[in-house]
C-alpha cells in the first residue's frame, strides 16, 4: 500500500477497492494494477515492474496501513 502522505494529509489506512488484474496476468510496468482509497483520495495505482502478478495479497474491499505489500510480481526472464 503507497503512503500516499505526501499529498498533504496524514494517511492511517487505504483500502483496495478493485484489482484491475487477476493472479497469473501478465501486467507492464506502469500500467494501473489497482485501485486503492484512504480518507480523501481514491486513485490508481501503476504495476512497479513488468511480470506475472503471482499473488494478490490483500483483497477487494480490504484496509492496511501504508508500507503493506499488497501484491506479489515475478520478474519475467528473458533470454
Amino acid at each position: 500500500m503507497p503512503d500516499l502522505s505526501t499529498l498533504d494529509y496524514t494517511m492511517e489506512k487505504g483500502m483496495v477497492t478493485k484489482w484491475y488484474k487477476t493472479e497469473r496476468e501478465t501486467v507492464q510496468k506502469g500500467e494501473p494494477l489497482l485501485e486503492i482509497m484512504s480518507a480523501k483520495v481514491t486513485m490508481d495505482i501503476e504495476a512497479p515492474e513488468t511480470g506475472i502478478l503471482s499473488a494478490i495479497i490483500v483483497p477487494e474491499g480490504s484496509e492496511v496501513p501504508p508500507g503493506t505489500i499488497v501484491a506479489t510480481i515475478e520478474a519475467v526472464l528473458r533470454p
